[in-house]
C-alpha cells in the first residue's frame, strides 16, 4: 500500500490522494469501502486528526463528505466517510451495519481496519477520532462508542430511530447485557462516560410514521434521543442536547451544531 509521504511532490498520486480521494475497499471486508477528504494543509510530516462521519440508511456518502470539507480545511482534519453498502448477504437489507454485527461481519472491526489504513497512508492520528452519524449513522456511532470508548475522542449522534441503553438487564441491541458473549467486549460505562456526547435532532423530526413502516411502533425519534440521553447521563457522561427549530429529518440541516461541538473540542 502506498504511503502518500513516499510519493514525490510532483507525482500524480499526490493529487489523487489529497483533497477528495477515490473510494478504497475496506482492508478486512472489501464489500465495504471508504473515501476521505485530506485538507490542503496536509504535508508528509503532518499528523492530522480524523473525523469519521457515518452515513444513514440512504448512504449519501458524497454529500456527507462535502458537508464536512469546510470543517476539514478550517481545522486541518482528515474526514473519513465509510460506506457500508446495502444488501450484503440479504439483497433487501438496509439496516445491518447499524447494529454493528450481521452475517458474520463486524462493522466496528471494519471501521477499525479502515482507520489503520488511514493512519498508514496519510500518517494520520487515529488513536482516538471524532465520530458522528445521523439517523442510521447515529445508531452505529453510539454503539461503536460503547464497544470502543478508548478509540473515540467525542461523538455526535443525530436523530437515531433506535438506541441501545447502558443497561445490562437488556440484550443487544436494546441494552448491553450480552456484549461479552456477542462481541467479546464488556461495555464499561465509566470508560464511555469519559467521552463527551452531543445528541442533536430537528425540531420537526418526529419520525413515528417512518419508524412504524419499518416495524417499530414504539418511540418517536425525540423520545429515543431522550432515552439515550437519560441512560448516558445516569452513568456520568457529559451530554449536550440540541434541537434545531424548523428542521425535519435532515443530516445537512442538523450539521451546524455538530461542527460547533467538535470545533469547541479542538485545540486552539
Amino acid at each position: 500500500m502506498i504511503r502518500v509521504a513516499d510519493l514525490p511532490a510532483t507525482h500524480p498520486g499526490r493529487r489523487l490522494l489529497t483533497k477528495r480521494t477515490p473510494f478504497f475497499a475496506a482492508p478486512n471486508e472489501p464489500r465495504c469501502s471508504y473515501c476521505a477528504y485530506v485538507p490542503t494543509s496536509w504535508t508528509p510530516g503532518a499528523e492530522l486528526p480524523v473525523l469519521v462521519a457515518v452515513h444513514g440508511t440512504g448512504r449519501s456518502v458524497g454529500e456527507l463528505r462535502e458537508g464536512f470539507i469546510p470543517f476539514a480545511e478550517q481545522h486541518n482534519v482528515i474526514v473519513v466517510t465509510p460506506l457500508f453498502p446495502a444488501g450484503i448477504d440479504d439483497p433487501d437489507d438496509v439496516h445491518d451495519y447499524k447494529l454493528v454485527d450481521a452475517h458474520g461481519i463486524r462493522f466496528d472491526r471494519v471501521l477499525l481496519g479502515i482507520l489503520e489504513q488511514v493512519r498508514f497512508r496519510w500518517n494520520a492520528r487515529v488513536d482516538t477520532v471524532l465520530l458522528c452519524g445521523h439517523s442510521g449513522g447515529g445508531q452505529f456511532a453510539h454503539r461503536f462508542l460503547y464497544l470502543h470508548p478508548d478509540r473515540v475522542a467525542a461523538v455526535a449522534v443525530g436523530a437515531p430511530g433506535g438506541v441501545t441503553l447502558l443497561d445490562d438487564s437488556l440484550a443487544w441491541p436494546e441494552g448491553t447485557g450480552d456484549t461479552r458473549q456477542r462481541f467479546g467486549i464488556t461495555v464499561d460505562p465509566g470508560a464511555v462516560a469519559r467521552v463527551p456526547v452531543l445528541l442533536v435532532i430537528g425540531g420537526d423530526d418526529d419520525g413515528r410514521a417512518d419508524l412504524a413502516v419499518m416495524g417499530d411502533h414504539g418511540h418517536s425519534r425525540p423520545e429515543q434521543l431522550d432515552r439515550l440521553a437519560e441512560s448516558l447521563t445516569r452513568h456520568g457522561t457529559a451530554v449536550q442536547q440540541v434541537v434545531v427549530p424548523g428542521v425535519g429529518h435532515s443530516a445537512p440541516a442538523t450539521r451546524p451544531p455538530v461542527v460547533d461541538f467538535f470545533t469547541g473540542l479542538l485545540p486552539g
